[in-house]
C-alpha cells in the first residue's frame, strides 16, 4: 500500500504501458519491438476489459516467473529513495518531526542524505516529505510557510485544524484517511485530541529548502512598542511571553 504525492495543480494525466501500446498501429508496433512472427504475434496481445494497475490477473504467478532485482548502487539509489523513517528526529515542544527535503546547509547530513537533498534541489517541480507527530492534547502552533503549499494525511489519532488565510478563517476536525490543504502564506495550526498521538504525512510543493514562520517567533522579531500599538497593551506585557 503506497500513499502518492504528485507536484501537479492541473488534472493528473498518466498513460499506462497498455493503454500506449493498444493505442499503436499494429505494423508500427511490430517494427518497432522487431518479435518473432512479427505483427501476427502483436495481434495476440488482448486488451483486458479492467484496468490491470487496479485488477491483478487471478494468474499472476504464472505469467510472471523469476522476478528479482539487483540493488543499485548507492549513489543511484539514493537519488530516489529515503528512509524517512529511519531518519534523524526533530522534536518540538508537543511533537516530533522527521523530513525528507532539501537543505541549503547540508552540514550534519550523512552521505546518504546528502545525495538526496542535492538530488531533490536538481528538480524545480518536487516535494519535500515529512511525517509530523503531534502527541496526545499537543499542538502544532500556529505558522505559515513562504514558499510552501502544503497537504497533508491522517495516519492514526484525530485532530482539530485552523487556517487562518487572507480572505477567510476555517476551523475542522481530521481523522483517519483525511486529507487536509494549506495554501502558500496561509497561517494554520493543528492540535492532538485523540488518547492516541495524531500521525500525518506532509507534503510540501517546494524544491527548495522550506521556509517557515512560526506564531512566536514572528512575536518576538516584532518590536514591543509596535505590539503595544497594535494590541492596545502597555508595552511591558509582552515581556510576559517567553522566548523560544
Amino acid at each position: 500500500l503506497f500513499l502518492l504525492f504528485f507536484s501537479t495543480h492541473e488534472e493528473l494525466k498518466t498513460l499506462d504501458v497498455d493503454d500506449v501500446f493498444f493505442s499503436t498501429p499494429e505494423d508500427i508496433a511490430a517494427r518497432a519491438l522487431k518479435p518473432q512472427g512479427g505483427v501476427n504475434f502483436i495481434r495476440t496481445f488482448k486488451k483486458q476489459t479492467e484496468d490491470q494497475a487496479v485488477n491483478l490477473p487471478p494468474n499472476l504467478p504464472e505469467l510472471v516467473q523469476n522476478a528479482s532485482y539487483m540493488q543499485s548502487p548507492d549513489h543511484l539509489v539514493w537519488r530516489y529513495f529515503y528512509d524517512l523513517k529511519g531518519s534523524a528526529e526533530y522534536p518540538f515542544p508537543g511533537g516530533v518531526f522527521q523530513w525528507a527535503r532539501y537543505r541549503i546547509n547540508g552540514t550534519g547530513l550523512n552521505e546518504t542524505e546528502k545525495i538526496f537533498s542535492e538530488s531533490l534541489n536538481k528538480h524545480e517541480n518536487t516535494l519535500t516529505l515529512a511525517t509530523l507527530r503531534i502527541f496526545s492534547n499537543g499542538l502544532g502552533q500556529p505558522h505559515f510557510h513562504f514558499n510552501a503549499n502544503e497537504m497533508g494525511y491522517v495516519i492514526s489519532g484525530c485532530g482539530k485544524v485552523g487556517v487562518v488565510a487572507s480572505d477567510i478563517t476555517a476551523n475542522f476536525n481530521i481523522d483517519i484517511g483525511d486529507v487536509i490543504f494549506f495554501p502558500v502564506g496561509s497561517q494554520h495550526y493543528i492540535k492532538s485530541v485523540c488518547d492516541e498521538d495524531l500521525l500525518l504525512i506532509l507534503a510540501y510543493s517546494t524544491g527548495s529548502q522550506l521556509e517557515t514562520l512560526r506564531m512566536n517567533d514572528y512575536f518576538h522579531k516584532t518590536a514591543d512598542h509596535i505590539l503595544a500599538q497594535l494590541f492596545f497593551k502597555e508595552q511591558n506585557e509582552f515581556k510576559k511571553i517567553p522566548i523560544p
